[in-house]
């Protein structure tokens, strides 16, 4: 390969250290880069004394989870309320690895256990063809090389007044291009000219898209999209007859029946001193300081990866894959360790866009099962990123030499302000009130896609709450078009630069453990009561209930739409424990209803065939713990170059599943996110756009749990200006009176 193509996210590549002890304090910790290190070489020798594999490319190196119920009993939590934990049993650490046969092709998966310090290879086994792990990091940043030396780029570019060495290329998946052989390793690269170092090279996109062979290094394949026209009644048109694929027989180019489209020259930068260029861009000089102090420092602790904040405990974990990955989360309840949840993280992302001109519908992105979040993550900034008293923690994943990157700064927590949590004023003469603010933690990530970043926030608050929060920003994904070209599937947002329509769809996954590990999922819909207006039962016509479904069967209710009109909710259940008072099961309550959206794209479409998860709001499906651990990926294990729905998916274990989801070990599957038409307002960096999901407790605690929190009066809050209009700030017994 080229020279060193390690990421900018990356702190640096690790040096491995000659040890066979691993000192663990929690059965969940990740491969630690010894680990990783001892682990790739365990499959190097395998492979060199067992097979005719002569060299490797690793692409990934993970945990294998060990079982639920060992690591429950190892931590001391009971599988049903009031019951004893289980004995603990002996864990033995495992770990699975895929890699590349580079000079035969081919993909194989690795599974190995740690025994007597010793890391050994328990199976080896060739992936079916048209299985692909993920993209890795080298292999996205040698694709810019491979298309940058590439004579016949070159040409083309040169046509266009772009320079070879002004030639940058985003390395994607293919999504999808039954054109080529299953069994050869693509990227697709959409390419851009970069006119000075550090300059925002998406301001200047070319006008073709390039298809390369990941192994074979070299370039396979160029495209070229067809242009629309406004007819002389106003209507637009393609210029070419279907939307397509031209046979790799035919010249793509001809076939486009266009002109060359010259990349825009003009610059849309946004570092600061870039900026300075501009002569109309002055920077905002009317900020004062805002900091965040904690005198007397953070109210969590921390013991390793397992974190414990007011009454929170819980492992926080990193993969590849997942990025963050928060397990075993319970709730201290007045002294009654509670659990909650057993594992909570994302499990797939899928971002659709909505041009169908060829080859623009092979934009489909698999965020997570195609690159992976923790492989992108940041080295987060102190005082950028994250604010006030921060630890981080870090994060490591295999190269393809089988040595770890490390980053050092992945996950950030910390605790911030998160308004009032509780108030209520006796509004009669002499009256009294109580005011109490919200604490929340905060477990963070921030990942670049290329273009794109994605902000992850893990939230938990005194009252019970637990939120995740996406923020996503970044600079959209663009490609050049023709002067005066109409833009149908988007929106041109500067001259000569056309933002496509597109969507962000999100799988969490939920692995609950509500007061057990054994629940059920309520399916409530609130109607308007049937009696008619003027009728004995609803007189006035007000009146609407709850009716509750429980969901029983894998096959008939495993797949759930969201119900507007009904103003669907599901619940978490225990049937083992009931409140005191309302006789109602203990559960947690979903909230998702400013995050639900529907595919846009046909259900036979190309990326519905492969994001079966993307077809409804909620799955849920009884967990199946294998060899490699338990059910996880709604669109596959290997999600790269895939064209039809997987086997191991979620829509799959649905429709060929059976038996029960009712009071047994379930998973859940969450599918939220927003659909993005962009606006010249998004250029050339986009404003944060959230999507938030958050679970609440109902008929969990006996009552508000959040109670006890003090009402403090903050001694550092002062009136903004001086004389009579500040008075009414002033300290004082202002948050219990």
């Amino acid at each position: 390969m080229a020279p060193s193509a390690s990421p900018a996210t990356a702190t640096t590549v690790y040096t491995p250290v000659t040890t066979k002890s691993t000192n663990l304090k929690h059965p969940l910790d990740p491969l630690t880069p010894d680990e990783i290190n001892a682990v790739s070489l365990a499959i190097r020798l395998y492979t060199t004394a067992n097979t005719p594999i002569k060299a490797v490319r690793f692409i990934t190196c993970t945990l294998v989870p060990p079982p639920k119920r060992a690591v429950l009993a190892a931590l001391g939590i009971p599988l049903t309320p009031g019951a004893q934990p289980e004995a603990p049993t002996p864990i033995v650490r495992k770990a699975e690895s895929d890699f590349l046969d580079v000079v035969n092709g081919g993909t194989f998966n690795a599974i190995l256990s740690l025994e007597d310090g010793t890391w050994n290879v328990d199976t080896c086994e060739l992936v079916a063809e048209g299985s692909e792990p993920q993209i890795s990091p080298e292999e996205l940043a040698f694709c810019e090389h491979v298309v940058r030396r590439d004579a016949t780029v070159q040409a083309l570019a040169r046509e266009v007044g772009v320079e070879p060495h002004q030639i940058y290329a985003d390395g994607w998946a293919i999504g999808y291009d039954d054109r080529f052989p299953k069994h050869t390793r693509l990227q697709q690269a959409f390419v851009f000219a970069r006119y000075s170092e550090h300059e925002n090279l998406y301001a200047h996109p070319l006008d073709f898209v390039v298809v390369i062979d990941s192994l074979a290094e070299k370039v396979i394949q160029i495209d070229f999209p067809p242009t629309y026209k406004r007819t002389e009644d106003g209507s637009v048109e393609l210029g070419v007859s279907s939307t397509e694929p031209c046979p790799l027989s035919e010249d793509s180019f001809t076939e486009s029946k266009r002109e060359r489209i010259p990349p825009p020259v003009r610059s849309f930068d946004f570092l600061p001193d870039l900026l300075q260029a501009d002569p109309t861009h002055k920077p905002r000089d009317d900020i004062k300081p805002l900091h965040v102090l904690q005198p007397e420092g953070v109210s969590f602790k921390m013991d390793g990866n397992v974190l414990e904040w007011q009454k929170w405990k819980m492992h926080i974990g990193f993969s590849h894959r997942e990025g963050i990955a928060l397990s075993t989360i319970t709730y201290n309840d007045d002294g009654e360790i509670r659990p909650v949840m057993y594992r909570l993280s994302l499990a797939e992302m899928v971002v659709p866009y909505g041009a169908p001109e060829f080859p623009h519908p092979r934009k489909f992105a698999f965020d997570s099962g195609e690159y992976g979040m923790g492989t992108m993550a940041n080295e987060l900034s102190l005082g950028c990123d994250c604010l006030g008293q921060i630890h981080y923690l870090p994060g490591a994943y295999v190269t393809h030499s089988g040595t770890p990157f490390i980053i050092k700064n992945a996950i950030c927590i910390h605790e911030e302000d998160a308004g009032v949590l509780w108030k209520h004023t006796d509004y009669r003469p002499g009256g009294r009130h109580q005011t109490v603010r919200s604490r929340r933690l905060v477990v963070s990530m921030v990942c670049t896609l290329a273009n794109y970043e994605y902000i992850w926030n893990y939230h938990f608050y005194q009252d019970g709450n637990i939120e995740i929060e996406i923020r996503l920003t970044g600079i959209l994904q663009v490609y050049v078009a023709a002067q005066d070209e109409p833009n149908p599937y988007g929106t041109t947002i500067a001259p000569s630069i056309n933002a496509h329509n597109h969507q962000h769809l999100f799988s969490v996954r939920v692995d609950p453990m509500v007061d057990g590990l054994y629940n059920s999922v309520v399916e409530s819909d609130i109607v308007p009561l049937s009696a008619p207006t003027g009728s004995k039962e609803n007189f006035a016509g007000n009146g609407f209930v709850v009716k509750d479904k429980v969901l029983k069967s894998q096959v008939q209710d495993g797949a759930r739409d969201f119900d507007w009109a009904r103003e669907r909710r599901w619940r978490i259940t225990n049937k083992a424990r009931t409140h005191e008072s309302s006789g109602k099961d203990a559960s947690y309550a979903i909230m998702m209803k400013g995050g639900v959206l529907p595919l846009m794209a046909h259900t036979d479409s190309w990326v519905a065939r492969r994001a079966s998860f993307a077809h409804k709001t909620l799955w849920v499906v009884r967990d199946k713990e294998g060899a490699d651990g338990s059910r996880m990926w709604p669109s596959g294990k290997y999600v790269p170059q895939t064209r039809e729905e997987p086997e191991d998916s979620v829509g799959r274990w649905v429709k060929d599943g059976n038996g029960s989801i009712e009071n047994e070990d379930i998973v859940l599957y969450l599918t939220v996110g927003t659909t993005h038409i962009p606006r010249p307002e998004d250029w050339p960096v986009m404003p944060v756009e959230h999507v938030n999901l958050m679970f609440k407790p109902n008929n969990f605690f006996t009552k508000n749990p959040s109670m006890d929190v003090p009402g403090t009066n903050d001694p550092m809050s002062k009136p903004a200006f001086n004389g009579a209009n500040g008075a009414n700030g002033s300290n004082g017994a202002c948050c219990s009176h």
